[in-house]
């Protein structure tokens, strides 16, 4: 349901987009909750404060949903996918006694769409009203192949129209025409209640995209197409040129042959039905398969509308002319398929899913994976009403119109910010109002934590994401009045989107340190004055939020830097100033190991670091591994064989180990019941584990368990999983079973026991943002009891600020790190 956009409630009397049907789903390489990382404009360079993204997934969760995260690493190809037809096949042979199965009578796809369906209806059909209701149990009475065809369409571009003659699907769908006929077919629905009193997230009533008396899965295109927009974006480029070779109209792409196509129907007016020149289109035609006849009831409708003879404009001619070309074509028709994805809403517990997430349930139930025990507890109070659910969906919708605006093709235009600012003008007495609301559920109403789960599906949580993008179109238009007080208002709250506090204190103080001044002149005209006056201010700004709890350790370092900034501009005595220097990022302390470099591009002369900064920057550089067997290999393995010859055993784990560690010390507290964070059976974790509410949630028993590492709890803790779980590989998030148990036994007495709890503190506090950054190899002695971090860096790297803050982690609580920079002694052509 993301990237797509509704017209707004009839109630805040704003309409985004006449049209009412959504346009493409977009792929997101981040999720709903990703911070919007771009620099804010007008700022002194060296105030721009660094882009860290607090919401930040690990690489391997990026574009999942929260569900996802939760579930195992599992193959989703179409192996995976014919396993389970497989598997579905010898299942029903033993219930049956059938000894062949026919591909087309079973699909993951159905399964994972009617698993999702049946689990809703099972535990949240309060959510749904009688027409809604009647809608499902019409789907239950579709046979099997147009529900595939439907749940195939469903994932694909789910507004765009289908040429049915290239759907495809013949392996799978017997008889395509009938299952499509299945899908046109008009159903009637009761008559629905009276409705509620309408909430401020209500849809429109528009008959477009509201259940009414009647409904259709899917919508016909000769029903539908009226416009020759609609009808071009059916055709494919080579077929768009020869349309617009017989208009006389150029154009280098398809969007410019559109536009010009549009620009001449609107310009010429004549062409007749009954002209000779289109004898064409009046006599009996056959397109792709479908015929088309003069006499046939299609082209005895359009003539009776036009008129025989009478002029018809080029607009209608071209839309008939495309149609007869294309042949029936079918979308999945919009009333439905919102129902459906409200559904995937509820189900998923997300604001985004894709197709794996359609899938991945369901693999996980077959794929013979063992699970660790805990309480499923799957809530049915996330939404307590339908009006909750639809107000909901509905700022979905509003913030993905934002997101599609500021994110399209990253180009940034004033009218595109001026509809942002529209829609959090409509949006933003709502959010005051909710907050307030939601106060009171903490104060009140939520227990054990579970208030943390619950509010991410508040409308509130979606409001606050737009209200923060708002203060950044605000300071793009520099309206920094307006967004000073937004910022504030961020600040001001504790329940929405804590993670992006840092940033808010960061931009906060630097419009009060640039721009404050020149907008609240002094009444005494003192320029000077009102500066120093706003300089104060930022300094408090920044202040508090060092002291705030909420504001990660990942913003403290550029607060640091500008506290230093302004007491040296303000010339605040020496007694009076901070001192940073017991918090200074901690540096690793530099080898170099030189080796062979391979190069691919022929040369044998290695690009000097200036020369690298262009596109080699992070790219990978190959080099001979000499120590074992002289093959090819990444820098990293180049220095980890030489460690190997110092005596040292290790891993390029790049953060495996740590979170190997992780998982056993703390596998009993990760499985620990807490109201609404298993809600279903198959998860590796927690459903808080990448939130900040997972730490303050357990702090009892995390704290404990902190005191028994520090007194040398580990080793147990380790054999104890190990002797239950190694066995069974236990599906435990970030526990990785190659690891060997010796291995970690040895790792462990290698570590200071305060070390290790402390590192483990980290990742309980910040499993998120900490999942990346950790120094690519680890390394043990044995002999001396030495445990090491080293982050290897060739000519092409730099250190990130998550890298440099672990580093910073590391050497604070005495373990040993090193800076290894490659160095190549000899560089050869790749042979």
């Amino acid at each position: 349901m993301l990237g797509k956009q509704i017209k707004h409630p009839p109630s805040t009397n704003f309409d985004t987009d006449d049209d009412s049907h959504p346009v493409k789903r977009l792929k997101r390489a981040e999720s709903s909750e990703s911070l919007y990382l771009s620099d804010y404009c007008g700022a002194p360079r060296d105030d721009l404060f660094a882009p860290g993204n607090d919401d930040a997934l690990l690489p391997s969760e990026l574009g999942q949903t929260s569900l996802e995260a939760a579930l195992p690493s599992i193959r989703t190809d179409k192996e995976a996918i014919e396993e389970y037809e497989a598997a579905q096949a010898a299942d029903m042979q033993e219930r049956s006694g059938q000894q062949n199965w026919v591909k087309g009578k079973s699909s993951i796809y159905v399964d994972a769409f009617n698993l999702a369906l049946e689990t809703v209806l099972e535990d949240e059909a309060y959510l749904f009203n009688e027409v809604e209701l009647a809608t499902f149990a019409n789907w239950r009475q579709l046979n099997y192949e147009a529900q595939y065809l439907y749940v195939r369409l469903f994932l694909r571009k789910t507004s765009a129209w289908h040429r049915i003659n290239r759907l495809g699907y013949y392996s799978d769908i017997a008889d395509l025409p009938a299952a499509v006929q299945i899908l046109l077919e008009t159903r009637q629905l009761p008559p629905s209640s009276p409705p509620a009193q309408q909430s401020a997230g209500e849809l429109g009533s528009s008959e477009d995209i509201t259940l009414g008396f009647s409904f259709t899965f899917a919508d016909r295109s000769e029903d539908k197409i009226t416009t020759l927009e609609e009808a071009s974006s059916l055709l494919q480029l080579d077929e768009l040129k020869a349309i617009a070779k017989e208009a006389k109209v150029n154009g280098r792409n398809k969007q410019e042959l559109i536009k010009a196509l549009q620009n001449a129907s609107k310009s010429q007016r004549g062409l007749s039905w009954g002209d000779s020149k289109n004898e064409d289109i009046k006599s009996s035609t056959r397109v792709n398969g479908y015929s088309y006849n003069e006499g046939s009831d299609e082209s005895n409708k359009f003539l009776a509308e036009k008129g025989r003879g009478i002029g018809v404009n080029r607009d209608d001619y071209f839309v008939r002319k495309i149609l007869l070309q294309t042949g029936s074509c079918i979308r999945l028709s919009i009333p439905a398929l919102r129902l459906f994805e409200r559904v995937h809403l509820v189900f998923y517990r997300s604001t985004e899913w894709t197709e794996k997430s359609l899938t991945t349930i369901i693999l996980s139930r077959i794929s013979r994976r063992n699970f660790p025990d805990y309480i499923v507890s799957r809530s049915a109070n996330v939404f307590p009403s339908r009006s909750v659910l639809i107000e909901f969906e509905t700022a979905i919708r509003t913030q993905s119109a934002v997101d599609n605006i500021l994110e399209s093709n990253g180009v940034y235009k004033e009218d595109g910010f001026q509809k942002v600012i529209d829609l959090f003008e409509v949006v933003y007495p709502r959010w005051k109002l909710l907050l307030g609301e939601e106060q009171r559920k903490e104060d009140c109403v939520y227990t054990s934590g579970e208030g943390a789960y619950l509010r991410r599906f508040s409308p509130a949580w979606v409001y606050t994401r737009i209200v923060h993008k708002a203060a950044y179109v605000l300071g793009r238009l520099k309206s920094y009045r307006r967004e000073h007080e937004l910022l504030t208002e961020l600040l001001s709250q504790r329940l929405f989107h804590s993670a992006r506090r840092g940033a808010w204190y960061q931009r906060k103080a630097l419009i009060e340190e640039h721009y404050m001044a020149a907008i609240f002149p002094s009444c005494e005209g003192d320029a000077e004055a009102d500066k120093k006056q706003w300089k104060r201010v930022a300094l408090r700004t920044c202040e508090s939020g060092l002291e705030d709890n909420g504001c990660h350790l990942i913003y403290h370092y550029d607060l640091q830097k500008r506290i230093t900034k302004l007491e040296r501009a303000l010339k605040v005595v020496k007694r009076e100033q901070h001192d940073f220097g017991h918090v200074l990022l901690s540096k690793a302390a530099e080898r170099v190991v030189r080796g062979v470099q391979i190069l691919k591009d022929g040369s044998t002369e290695p690009r000097t670091r200036s020369e690298s900064v262009g596109p080699l920057r992070g790219t990978q550089t190959i080099w001979l591994d000499q120590r074992e067997g002289g093959g090819e290999c990444r820098v990293e393995a180049m220095c980890l064989s030489w460690y190997r010859d110092q005596g040292w055993k290790g891993y390029h784990s790049e953060g495996g180990i740590v979170r190997t560690l992780f998982a056993y010390l703390f596998y009993d507290i990760l499985f620990l019941y807490i109201p609404n964070v298993f809600q279903t059976s198959y998860q590796t974790c927690p459903l808080d584990l990448h939130t900040d509410t997972f730490y303050s949630s357990r702090a009892s028993e995390i704290n404990r368990r902190l005191i028994e590492i520090s007194n040398g709890g580990a080793e147990r803790l380790i054999t104890e999983l190990d002797e239950r779980g190694r066995e069974m590989k236990l599906c435990v998030v970030g526990l990785d079973w190659d690891f060997e148990k010796e291995d970690l036994l040895e790792i462990v007495k290698c570590f200071n026991g305060e070390a290790l709890a402390m590192i483990c503190k980290v990742m309980a506090q910040e499993y998120r943002q900490r999942g990346g950054g950790i120094p690519d190899l680890f390394l043990w002695n044995p002999e001396t009891k030495d445990a090491m971090f080293v982050e290897v860096k060739s000519e092409n790297d730099r250190l990130s600020d998550t890298q440099r803050l672990w580093i910073h982690v590391l050497t604070s609580t005495g373990v040993r790190v090193e800076l290894c920079n490659a160095v190549a002694t000899e560089v050869r052509p790749a042979e």
